[in-house]
């Protein structure tokens, strides 16, 4: 296997034995085997031209399995490999299509021929180290970019342009005379393209569940069992509310489905208890401490260690997948039966007490408009000095307590702007308020990044301003996985400059890469706080 699309990946290189994830090298190659065949689907789907949205889906949701810590069944990854070649053989027969790619004419129903090309199709098949580097850094932010319109799309909300462009340059990364040029452009329009998608989602979610609210949300435990629902699946968690009603059993929320809280959909249910635990990475020692089942919508899991014994409570669905874990699949509507979970949820006992904190959310793009007057008022005043976009993933690596620390050190006139799982590396310090605008502004999930766009531009619209690179803003920037990549494009599709990025810079730029987002965007590298602070305070 080679692997290095996270953070974390073995040596700031790439992990190729098992995954500091915890994936296996025959899950990693599945993986790869499922992108590939994606790959040959979308270039069949193109020369058709006008084909039912169903491939889209098919192309979208094969993308998100493969993001980090979505899918770990191997088994199930090579169903989805099946399925794809399927769908791909029944559209290249019924529309007689020819001269295609090896990708496109690849097939096979022979699970050990499927595991045999696994091998063959990896991360390393293009072997000049540029051109493989922005083949990846556009692969990354397509996968991102599917997240975000999965979510979407499973609202009953679709972009017609996202779709096509995600099914386009998947095709793109298969020709044999790729240009650095073209490369370059083609990452440019990536960025372009997933601010679409997460436009379309901020839709979708708002529309379906109502702006977020500032809410106080409570992360101690009730005496009631429970279910606990991790991930970042909305769709999921309105499902599984509207079934827990009237059972006795509460539900509470984990990790990046945190912001569900400040939903007002969601508060009209009085077994919607709070938030439980904190960062994904956290999770094996807190869903051990559950005591209720837990329901996996979406990436984010973590391999069980051998001295946990919930794995007979962990239940997966959409496109997550851990072996030995109970899958629950949608019907042909979309909807889905939690009456298993509900029926054990019953007989366990309820949460053990993790903690008894508060914290206050909710200021996604609507709510900073409404406090838009106040926060310029504070900032002619000079009460206000500047904004630092805080955003992106947590994880696991030890130099993220530097996001701790730099939140602390910031001075009491800054405010911070976050979205994403990054901040729970300062969301409990109490970093207090300015004229009663706290100094963090959570606007929820990473799938939320959207609301940070809009507040840049919503600031740089009040102070008529020509550039956001103009605004009282910095951006520190920790990334971990995909999503977080396609974030990062679509900032730069905007011509936003000086981001701080780390906690290191990603395994598979090359070094023309980083010289290229250097010299035209003035990305750098997180150092330590003192340094980075004296640069963001200058």
């Amino acid at each position: 296997m080679f692997c290095f699309q996270c953070q974390e990946t073995a040596g700031n290189k790439g992990c190729t034995r098992v995954g500091v994830c915890g994936k296996n090298e025959n899950t990693a190659n599945s993986q790869d085997l499922l992108i590939y065949v994606t790959k040959g689907l979308s270039e069949v789907v193109n020369k058709i031209g006008e084909v039912d949205s169903k491939y889209y889906d098919l192309i979208s949701n094969n993308m998100f399995v493969t993001i980090t810590n979505a899918n770990f069944d191997e088994e199930d990854i090579l169903d989805k490999v099946e399925k794809t070649l399927k769908a791909k053989d029944k559209l290249i027969e019924e529309n007689k299509l020819e001269n295609l790619s090896d990708a496109a004419k690849y097939t096979s129903d022979d699970r050990d021929e499927l595991k045999r090309k696994a091998i063959e199709v990896g991360v390393l098949n293009i072997i000049n180290e540029d051109e493989r580097s922005l083949v990846e850094l556009v692969t990354y932010g397509l996968k991102g970019m599917a997240a975000y319109n999965h979510h979407a799309n499973v609202l009953g909300y679709r972009n017609e342009e996202v779709d096509k462009f995600i099914a386009q340059t998947l095709e793109k990364t298969l020709k044999d005379d790729k240009d650095i040029n073209d490369l370059i452009n083609l990452t440019m329009e990536t960025g372009k393209h997933g601010l679409m998608a997460m436009e379309l989602l901020d839709k979708a979610n708002t529309e379906k569940f109502g702006n977020p609210e500032i809410t106080e949300v409570d992360f101690s435990a009730g005496d009631n069992p429970a279910i606990l629902i991790s991930g970042h699946d909305l769709n999921d968690m309105e499902m599984l509310l509207e079934q827990t009603k009237g059972t006795g059993v509460d539900v509470y929320t984990h990790s990046e489905m945190l912001p569900a809280n400040y939903y007002p959909k969601f508060k009209k249910y009085d077994h919607f208890h709070g938030n439980y635990g904190n960062s994904w990475w956290s999770q094996n020692e807190e869903f051990q401490k559950f005591n209720g089942p837990i329901l996996m919508t979406t990436n984010c899991i973590v391999p069980l260690k051998k001295d946990n014994d919930y794995l007979d409570r962990l239940f997966t669905t959409g496109n997550a997948g851990y072996p030995g874990a109970k899958h629950i699949e949608a019907d042909e509507n979309g909807k889905k039966d939690f009456s298993q979970i509900i029926e054990m949820a019953k007989s366990c006992k309820a949460p053990e007490n993790l903690e008894n904190t508060k914290i206050v959310g909710g200021f996604a793009h609507n709510q900073v408009e409404a406090l838009a007057e106040d926060v310029v008022k504070e900032i002619k005043a000079g009460n206000i000095k500047k904004f630092v976009v805080m955003a992106g993933c947590d994880g696991r690596h030890k130099g993220r307590s530097y996001y701790t620390e730099f939140a602390e050190k910031l001075p009491k006139d800054y405010v911070i702007l976050t979205a994403g799982c990054a901040k729970y590396r300062y969301n409990k310090l109490n970093l207090g308020h300015i004229n009663g605008i706290p100094r963090v502004l959570d606007a929820g999930q990473c799938n939320d990044s959207y609301s940070l766009v809009k507040t840049a531009l919503l600031l740089q619209d009040a102070f008529g301003l020509e550039s956001v690179n103009d605004l009282p803003l910095e951006f520190n920037i920790a990334w971990y996985e995909q999503k977080a990549v396609i974030v990062l494009l679509a900032l730069l599709s905007l011509g936003v400059k000086n981001i701080h990025l780390g906690p290191t810079l990603p395994a598979f730029l090359s070094k023309t890469v980083v010289n290229f987002l250097v010299e035209n965007f003035n990305i750098s590298p997180i150092t330590n706080v003192e340094k980075d602070l004296e640069i963001i305070t200058a």
